[in-house]
């Protein structure tokens, strides 16, 4: 059961990392600062997601 819960877990982190790098795509900051939260968000998911949610372009 441990696994099928982690490997919930991740499935639902990784969802929610895609479409907060799609919003950063979508959002009209300058592309440095898009590439430095796509990578931020993909080198470190979770906290990564969270900076984004707090911290991220908001348009």
């Amino acid at each position: 059961m441990r696994i099928e819960i982690n490997g919930l877990l991740g499935f639902i982190l990784l969802v929610l990392d895609v479409w907060a790098i799609v919003k950063v795509v979508q959002s009209r900051a300058s592309t440095g600062w898009k590439v430095l939260w796509i990578v931020l968000i993909l080198i470190l998911p979770l906290l990564g997601f969270i900076l984004w949610l707090l911290f991220g372009p908001k348009d």
